[in-house]
């Protein structure tokens, strides 16, 4: 269970009032479950690795446990709505899922099926289907960094790079809830290929992947680990690093390996957070500018190597949020950490589904 540390209300009041909410949290790992109370506490909490080898059916059947567990508690009987927040790519206009972690569940019908196993436990609720960084964002606006910003980027940086956004209190997550996807804005015009087809895109420069492939690159290896040689970009040796984090070497050829390095001091290391931070603080200029955020909130693994990636974004912030208007952009880490995908879920559902009438 997790308890706020002060009373903190709700996305909407009027939701606050009616009841729990059902939170489901998928990614590439864990398929995660909870019922969320108005203040944001959680009890019932279940989760279940996410099945490897399998078919669709397998994938679900998972998630399909998950409700179940949720089912039995005393509480479910006062669940008025659910949010389910997935790995993506989402389309939330069709309630489908294509994971890139979750090979089996290409345009998966989450959100219908997810409904059909709450009514077949009497529990026939509105359902929402957000992206995770839609989640993210929604969760850190409730109960996180962004508590008190009326229009906010949230950020996940991490194996890639994803985000959402808070538009006068209201979150925005588009026609197919793909909106603030801040990942695939492109910050070089010139820059090597991304892999959604554009070129110079932030996570193709800032992601955990992108820096440690890039480090490596430049010559940076931990020492026992693959060489520089062997290591290069789209090869085989170098996406094993990525994977292992140097298995069988001892060190940590990821990008938490590199962060250790910059906080180290290594030339190479530094210069790749640098990297990184330059197109991160581009992408949330031009992000303000466009639609007047005041505080960008990043959170995922590569946040977590604290001033070692903030340090260069609020560094090069500068140089890109010129105007008026966005000279107090703020950044700042997330604080929710691994409850914003199940505490996101709920939040989304809280302000995007209607209110229930009064009982």
């Amino acid at each position: 269970m997790i308890t706020p540390t002060a009373p903190f209300p709700a996305p909407r009041a009027a939701a606050a009032a009616a009841g729990l909410t059902v939170a489901i949290d998928i990614g590439g790992t864990k398929i995660a479950g909870a019922l969320v109370h108005p203040d944001g506490t959680m009890t019932a909490t279940t989760r279940r690795a996410t099945p490897r080898g399998v078919d669709a059916e397998g994938v679900m059947s998972a998630v399909t446990e998950v409700v179940a567990d949720l089912s039995g508690s005393p509480l479910w009987a006062s669940a008025v709505r659910c949010g389910i927040g997935s790995a993506g790519p989402v389309d939330t206009s069709r309630g489908t899922v294509s994971p890139v972690n979750i090979g089996a569940w290409r345009e998966f019908p989450v959100q219908a099926r997810v409904a059909a196993e709450l009514a077949a436990r009497g529990a026939e609720l509105p359902t929402v289907l957000a992206g995770d960084g839609v989640a993210m964002t929604a969760a850190e606006h409730w109960l996180g960094a962004a508590r008190g910003h009326a229009n906010a980027l949230c950020m996940v940086v991490s194996t890639g790079v994803g985000g959402g956004l808070i538009l006068n209190n209201q979150l925005h997550p588009g026609p197919t809830g793909n909106a603030g996807h801040i990942g695939h804005i492109s910050v070089a015009f010139d820059g090597e290929p991304c892999v959604c087809g554009s070129r110079g895109c932030v996570e193709s420069i800032a992601s955990g992947t992108a820096i440690a492939r890039w480090a490596r690159e430049q010559g940076w290896t931990p020492s026992g680990a693959v060489s520089a040689g062997t290591a290069t970009a789209g090869g085989s040796t170098a996406d094993r690093a990525d994977h292992t984090n140097g298995a069988g070497t001892g060190r940590d050829a990821s990008a938490a390996g590199v962060a250790a390095a910059a906080a180290a001091g290594d030339p190479i290391a530094l210069a790749a957070f640098d990297r990184a931070g330059r197109a991160l603080a581009a992408a949330i200029a031009a992000t303000a500018t466009l639609v007047e955020t005041d505080v960008a909130v990043i959170g995922g693994g590569v946040a977590a190597s604290g001033d070692i990636l903030f340090a260069p974004i609020r560094a090069h912030l500068g140089a890109y949020a010129t105007l008026s208007f966005v000279k107090e952009l703020q950044v700042v880490p997330a604080t929710l950490g691994t409850h914003a995908g199940l505490i996101g879920a709920a939040a989304a559902a809280m302000m995007l589904l209607p209110s229930p009438p009064p009982s």
